[in-house]
């Protein structure tokens, strides 16, 4: 096991402390956590790419911790009234979606680039921006009305790279039929 893989087995680690912190309404403690597994994110990339240990493994594993920390964030958000219950379904069934997808694809014996689009890594940083943004308004006590067209573009971007995954799947479909 080497160093990237670590880290990002650290950031799914991160994960229960962090919906705690936010259930029991320790947000700043949430917002730190959250920073410090995106910071984990970040040091596992770079790490694999400048000291080449790249592996299978971080393949899938690194995206699958994007998908569970995002998803835990939204739900644990959405069922504590902090964003409306609307956009955790739309993050919670893009992700289901691309995940049987690539569980479809993975069975049929059809190669695919599991490498994200540069929609899905847009996608990725515009939810954790809402994240983070959330929890500073609520840690701050500011008016949530306010993050609105970041709660729409969040949204919008979500939709537009599910789309974009999804026609992506049925084209590798489609060429090996």
């Amino acid at each position: 096991m080497n160093l990237p893989n670590l880290l990002t087995i650290l950031r799914i680690l991160f994960i229960p402390v962090l919906v705690n912190c936010l259930v029991y309404g320790y947000y700043a403690y949430g917002l730190l956590i959250f920073l410090l597994a995106g910071l984990t994110d970040s040091l596992d990339g770079i790490i694999a790419r400048t000291a080449n240990q790249r592996t299978p493994l971080g393949t899938y594993l690194d995206p699958m911790a994007d998908k569970l920390l995002l998803n835990a964030c939204f739900v644990t958000l959405s069922v504590l009234h902090l964003i409306p219950g609307w956009i955790a379904i739309t993050v919670v069934s893009r992700d289901l979606i691309l995940i049987v997808g690539t569980l479809i694809l993975h069975l049929t014996q059809i190669s695919f680039n599991i490498t994200p689009t540069w929609l899905g890594k847009s996608t990725t940083v515009i939810q954790l921006f809402y994240i983070i943004m959330v929890l500073f308004w609520v840690i701050f006590q500011k008016d949530m009305s306010i993050l609105a067209p970041f709660l729409f573009l969040t949204a919008a971007v979500t939709i537009l790279s599910g789309l974009h995954y999804i026609l992506r799947g049925i084209r590798l479909v489609n060429a090996h039929t």
